[in-house]
This record gives structure tokens, sequence and C-alpha cells, in this order.
């Protein structure tokens, strides 16, 4: 059964997802809108079961490897303080308002806490696809926007791995301090020193894909090492895949991982997301679900456009990199589904954030295209 049930993910998957593209939407939306129609939702073909789960969770992992992969550090220090700023308070906004919001409606501080991180988090892949079709990905906007976002997936996932720790019960604060800075600093030094011996070592062994391996077994023995320290184990992969990123090696591995991970896993991923929407859980739910719509999208909005303006920005190009900041994407699905596993979001919450995730996807691009428009006399003017 399992065989069939991949097949038929992987079938409905791609074609969603193509029909998302041609529509003009990122491909996620198509996968998990197809994972929604074959769940026990709707079709009821594909079940949860242990197995998928397990594939699943390797395709978190994977892709967060392929998203430190994909990491430009050199873009990162030239984006500069307008980055910063943009990320900065990007994130301070939606995290506030959310955890206050989460108090409102009655959530317990922790889970209040988890759904303002939430909120905070971004993705940036359908707003440089968007940046390319207007021409602006190498811009000084577009610069800025990739450096927030780098900014923002580093400070929300490590504000994460903390909230994970402390949710779980009575924990000794010094230990969990300990445990973390010590990943980090055990992260730092293999990413610098034993990351680049590894794969030039790996490079000349007389074996097929000998480079791919040893970056897969540098991925999962750092997602090991972080579950073990207490940290979420999609941080280390994160982690992993920048250390590889700045090596001779980065696009070999950054070429062969992504067909092995969207090939299989991460489609299995999204598409599972999608299976576990219950519909009956949001039923009643559809203020909530368009309360949190306007917060998520607004508090991204006046956040990063607040900061892009106290770097220099004007009006226009402010509100138009916080529009590409809007998007919660795959990022914040990775995060929900942490949270769900963890037992920060019931059943019924989490469908209610993959509508509220999906409603920040669609409307990222035309805000985008609103205020980077043709008539606009330069950068960095109203």
């Amino acid at each position: 059964m399992l065989i069939l049930e991949l097949a038929i993910i992987l079938v409905a998957s791609k074609l969603a997802g193509d029909l998302s593209v041609r529509l003009r939407q990122p491909a996620v939306l198509g996968k998990l809108l197809i994972g929604i129609l074959l769940g026990p939702a709707v079709l009821g073909l594909i079940h949860e079961t242990d197995i998928l789960e397990e594939i699943s969770q390797i395709g978190v992992i994977l892709l967060m490897f392929i998203a430190g992969l994909e990491t430009d550090v050199d873009e990162f220090k030239k984006s500069g303080k307008a980055s910063a700023y943009v990320g900065l308070a990007g994130i301070a906004l939606p995290f506030g308002l959310g955890y206050l919001s989460g108090i409102l409606i009655g959530m317990p501080v922790f889970e209040a806490i988890f759904l303002g991180l939430l909120l905070s988090a971004t993705s940036v892949s359908i707003s440089v696809q968007a940046l390319k079709e207007m021409g602006r990905l190498k811009s000084r906007e577009g610069a800025t926007i990739l450096g927030a976002a780098v900014i923002d997936d580093v400070l929300v996932i490590i504000l994460l791995a903390f909230v994970m720790s402390f949710a779980g019960g009575d924990v000794n604060l010094g230990m969990i301090i300990l445990k973390k800075f010590a990943f980090f600093a055990i992260a730092i030094v293999l990413s610098w020193k034993v990351v680049p011996w590894v794969l030039r070592k790996f490079s000349p062994l007389r074996v097929s894909e000998s480079v791919i391996s040893a970056a897969l077994i540098i991925c999962f023995l750092f997602a090991y090492m972080a579950e073990y320290a207490g940290v979420a184990a999609i941080i280390g992969a994160y982690i992993a895949g920048v250390a590889i990123s700045l090596t001779m090696y980065k696009r070999e591995v950054t070429e062969k991982i992504e067909t092995i991970g969207y090939a299989v896993f991460v489609p299995v991923f999204f598409t599972t997301i999608g299976v576990k929407v219950d519909f009956s859980a949001v039923s009643s739910q559809l203020g909530l679900i368009a309360g949190l719509s306007v917060l998520a999208i607004a508090t991204k909005l006046l956040g990063s456009a607040f900061g892009a303006k106290a770097a220099g920005f004007g009006w226009r190009s402010a509100l138009g990199i916080g529009s590409a900041m809007v998007s919660r994407g795959e990022v914040a699905l990775i995060i929900a589904a942490i949270g769900q596993e963890a037992g920060l979001l019931n059943e019924g919450m989490f469908a209610v954030i993959v509508l509220v995730v999906l409603i920040t996807t669609i409307v990222t691009p035309p805000m985008m295209k609103l205020f980077f428009n043709e008539k606009e006399k330069k950068p960095g003017t109203l």
C-alpha cells in the first residue's frame, strides 16, 4: 500500500504543482491543496501512517538543508544595515502582536509564543520568483529582501529551538542554555574545520556520488546532534547546508540534493501536510482564519516596511520590500508541522494555520506588483 500511496502522491503533487505555477501561483500551493483533496477530508486515498510520517520528516530535514545550501552569505553581507532593519522589524511586530492575539483568544503562554513565531516566519522563494519576473532581483530592494530573509529564517529557527526546549515543562534553565550554546559552538567549529576536510577526503573515493553521500552524512549527523542537544533537527540540517555552501562543492551538492529532495521526500512532506487538514475542525473558525490572515499580512508588511524606511528607502520601495516578506510559505509550514508534533498546535489550529499560510502565499505576488511597478521613478524614492 505504501508504494501505491507514494506513486499517487508523486503524480498528484507534480501535476498539481505544475497547474499551480501555470496559474501564476507557487507550486507549494498546489501540493498542499492536492494533499487536502487526496486526504480523508475529501477523497480518502491517502491516510497518515508512521512510514509516511518518517519520509515526511526526512523531507523537512532535506528542505532545510537545501535552504542552508542556498543561503548567500555574500549577499547577506552586502545588504548590511537595511537587511538587518527589515529582518528584525519584520520579526518584532508579527511576533509581538501574534503573541498578544494568542493570549486574547485564550491560548496558553507557550502556544501564544509559538503563534507569534509562526507569524514571524517568511519564505523567500515566492518573492524571488516575483522579483525575477519584474527584473528587480539584482536591485537594491532585491538585495535587501534576500538579506532580510536570511536574518528572518535564522532568528526564527533559533527562537524556535528555545521555545521547543522550554515548552516541555520543568527544565533546568542553566543546563538548557549551556547545551544550546555548546551545540552552536561545536557546530560552528565543525562547519569551519571538519566539514571541508570531510568533503575533500570523500571526493577522491572510487565510488559513485561520494561527495553527495558525504554531504548527506554531514546533514544527518548535524540534525542528530541538534536533536541530541535538545534543538530541533532542522536547525542542524540548516547549519550543515550553510557550512557546505561555503565550500567548493556547493554547486554539485545543491544540484544533487535538490534532485533527491524534490523528487521524493519534499513532495511527500508538503502533500502529507495537506492530508492532515481536517475541515471539520475549521468550519466554525472562519472568523479566526480571517482575523489571523489580516494580522499575518499587515504585521509583516508594516513591520518590514518600517525597517526599510528606517534604512533610507522611500515609502513605495519600503512597502514593496514589506510585501515581499509577507509570504510564510514552506518555512511556516515546517514550523507548524513541528509545533503540531510537539503539542503546541492542536489539529484544529493546525488546519487554521495552513489556511492562513495559503492566504499569505497567494496575496504576496500581486502585492509586490502593486508596489514594485514600472511607474516608480527610481529605487529608494517615493
